[in-house]
């Protein structure tokens, strides 16, 4: 396989700083840390939640997702407290605002499987919250919109995002709405869907994923900045990997979706479902050099150090350290 750019990556956990703003925990600790309570997911649970190859079992389940929805239950109790304390104070009175949870990381390191994981483990808290889950790929432009600014070639680039719109949907979520909806995007068509929506409804708790979501604001040009999409989290989480062994999980889903989505005749791709093993391999590995790779070493992994949870997975997919940011 070609060599990917810019590996700059950790192959190990490195030595806490003391005075560093994470503590990282390895696999044996992180899993000891599950609260004593079933939390098993049956096959055909798993195999509904898992992404293309994607090879999370029960275990993983147990041993990383777990623990990391019950952190997540003592952020969201701690976080109602504080909304009750601080309408107590204010003298206010109302519905509290949903818990919102950021999910972000590369293309094909396994951030939707993550996102969908956490949605059902977090339903199935003793609370039972209503948990909803949208994907930032509906706020990507139109692809006519970018073919006319020369942005087809960077989609999942921040610049390919309707960041205003993305910003005001969450927003309007975490402000109490009681009814907002986003656009919706087709992988198969490769574009945003017209006149298509999903709606939210003041759920419990809404889950953001997406490449870009841990952005910082952008400055505009008189030296201010506005809002970004993050500002309106309470908690984020990073899906992390080597830069080498993304890229093959990457070229591996490329030759998995040949076989499969990229055979139908309305998909976008249906080009490449007529190629050999070799061409695929060969396209693949060219996409992810001149998109997905630099724009996870210019845009995305940056960002990395803004999350509240980074989950470091090894070349064999699974999570092999965690590391949280200190309170």
């Amino acid at each position: 396989m070609a060599p990917a750019i810019g590996m700059h990556d950790e192959v190990d956990a490195p030595e806490d700083n003391p005075y560093g703003p994470y503590l990282t925990l390895d696999r044996r600790h992180w899993a000891a840390l599950a609260a004593a309570r079933p939390a098993s997911l049956d096959d055909a649970t798993l195999e509904r939640l898992r992404g293309i190859g994607d090879p999370t079992d029960a275990a993983e389940v147990r041993e990383v997702y777990l623990p990391l929805t019950d952190l997540l239950s003592l952020y969201m109790e701690r976080t109602g407290d504080l909304f009750s304390a601080s309408h107590q104070f204010l003298g206010l009175s109302g519905r509290r605002t949903p818990f919102v949870i950021g999910v972000a990381g590369s293309v094909a390191v396994g951030k939707s499987t993550v996102s969908r994981l956490l949605k059902e483990l977090i339903t199935r808290l003793p609370s039972a919250p209503q948990v909803d889950l949208i994907t930032t790929d509906g706020f990507l432009f139109p692809n006519a919109h970018l073919e006319q600014m020369g942005l087809l070639d960077r989609k999942g680039f921040p610049e390919s995002y309707d960041r205003r719109r993305l910003v005001q949907f969450v927003m309007d979520v975490k402000s109490g709405a009681p009814e907002v909806s986003a656009p919706v995007y087709s992988h198969l068509v490769y574009d945003i869907v017209p006149d298509e929506r999903v709606t939210v409804r003041q759920p419990d708790v809404l889950i953001v994923e997406g490449l870009n979501v841990l952005q910082p604001a952008r400055r505009r040009a008189d030296g201010t900045t506005g809002l970004a999409v993050s500002d309106f989290f309470d908690f984020s989480v990073y899906v992390d990997a080597a830069h080498a062994d993304i890229l093959d999980w990457y070229v591996t889903r490329f030759l998995r979706l040949r076989e499969t989505a990229f055979q139908d005749p309305q998909s976008y791709f249906v080009r490449y479902g007529l190629m050999s093993e070799r061409e695929a391999t060969a396209t693949a590995i060219e996409i992810w050099n001149r998109i997905n790779g630099p724009n996870l070493e210019l845009n995305i992994r940056p960002t990395r150090g803004r999350a509240t949870a980074i989950l470091r997975k090894g070349h064999d997919h699974q999570v092999s350290w965690v590391r949280i940011r200190k309170v």
